[in-house]
């Protein structure tokens, strides 16, 4: 039996190849500290625990979701838009469920665009994004995202022709992997770009709850007319650390969430109705559980820029996400680099151009284990004699 043409034409998966050469160092029995991952390292709060060991008790919940989700997660979806960014969501119209966004990220295209129709996309960006290009048969334009530019694209930059063919564009703030954050003044500068050129935008929030310095992420449907023109995207994944559990949700334009739903009443019949229930509790309850763990991340981001810093490599301070986005030492490519690491230090991080050809001379490290665990990969890292 061969693959179809379609599964053959897919991508490698870039974070399976790093978990099988970070496992390989581990079953040497060496002590890889492993900054490559963007898998939370926190447990979900307890109160969240609780409610689905509740809700998966009731009988009720044994039966098949309803195809679009339970209403109570719908609602409280929108009751979460309303407190947090003062957006105004329809809970029967303007919320899809999704087993995690990445299935929304995924199958977006192949509801909304034909074959062979052109898609924008971030680069460097999240390499599953490219799942929906193959899986949707469409073509794809990057975005390149600079440091100079606060890692915004420039639509000025692209050709005419690329924003005449565009349909549908994705962005992703707080950004993975460069930790940038996006402003309100962006997001309605991309509603009137979509507007004037006919662009679908989607949002992807995944890191909406991490933000540093005192500054809240925005989002996109806090611009005026985002819903005219897109939806955005939320995981609970990482704001409650539920990335296992598999929910999550998109709002925004009901033209599109309808266009989503109708893909999945295909593909899916909807999540375990205990782990929506416990999701709405996760989306309705005191937030303190997301305050405490954005404060962790920002410490544990202060400690990896000082000690950088502290050895001559000179990094900037992630504005966002729970990642920092590291220039590699001159005469290294990422991957090079990358492989130094590993096989010198036992220090695993994301190669930068695994992201997109505009990630070369970088690297992505998580700020998923702890302060002392991150103080000692640089101890190990200054050990090399890299920098100056």
């Amino acid at each position: 039996m061969e693959f179809s043409k379609k599964l053959q034409q897919l991508p490698t998966q870039f974070f399976a190849a790093l978990v099988h050469k970070v496992n390989s160092a581990l079953a040497e029995g060496r002590d890889v500290i492993n900054l490559g991952q963007g898998n939370p390292d926190q447990p979900t709060p307890p109160h969240i625990i609780e409610a689905l060991q509740q809700a998966a008790e009731n009988p009720q919940h044994h039966k098949y979701s309803p195809f679009r989700g339970i209403a109570e997660l719908r609602q409280a979806a929108a009751d979460f838009y309303k407190r947090e960014y003062n957006v105004d969501i329809d809970a029967q119209t303007e919320v899809v469920i999704l087993g995690g966004t990445k299935i929304g990220l995924v199958e977006l295209p192949l509801a909304v665009l034909n074959p062979s129709d052109y898609m924008l996309l971030p680069d460097p960006g999240y390499p599953d994004y490219l799942s929906g290009v193959v899986l949707g048969d469409v073509n794809f334009d990057v975005m390149p995202l600079f440091a100079e530019n606060d890692f915004l694209p420039d639509y000025n930059a692209l050709s005419d022709e690329v924003k005449a063919r565009a349909k549908l564009l994705y962005l992703n703030y707080p950004n993975n992997p460069t930790g940038g954050t996006a402003t309100l003044e962006f997001f309605e500068e991309t509603v009137r770009f979509a507007k004037e050129h006919n662009i679908i935008v989607s949002h992807d929030f995944a890191y909406g709850a991490i933000g540093f310095d005192g500054n809240k992420p925005i989002s996109f449907l806090q611009a005026e007319g985002a819903k005219d023109v897109g939806i955005e995207m939320y995981t609970l994944s990482k704001t409650f650390n539920m990335a296992g559990w598999r929910i999550g949700f998109a709002v925004g334009n009901p033209k599109i969430i309808e266009a989503i739903n109708v893909i999945q009443d295909h593909l899916f019949c909807s999540q375990f109705p205990a782990v929506q229930q416990a999701a709405a509790i996760a989306l309705t309850s005191s937030q303190d559980c997301t305050i405490e763990l954005r404060a962790t991340y920002e410490r544990r981001r202060n400690v990896l820029v000082e000690e950088a810093q502290r050895i001559g490599w000179q990094v900037t301070a992630p504005k966002g996400s729970f990642f920092a986005w590291l220039p590699v030492p001159f005469g290294y490519t990422s991957e090079q680099f990358a492989d130094l690491l590993l096989d010198k230090a036992d220090i695993a991080v994301a190669a930068g151009n695994g992201f997109g050809d505009y990630g070369e001379g970088f690297v992505r490290v998580g700020l998923l284990v702890s302060e002392e665990r991150l103080r000692e990969a640089i101890m190990r890292i200054e050990k090399l004699k890299l920098f100056h």
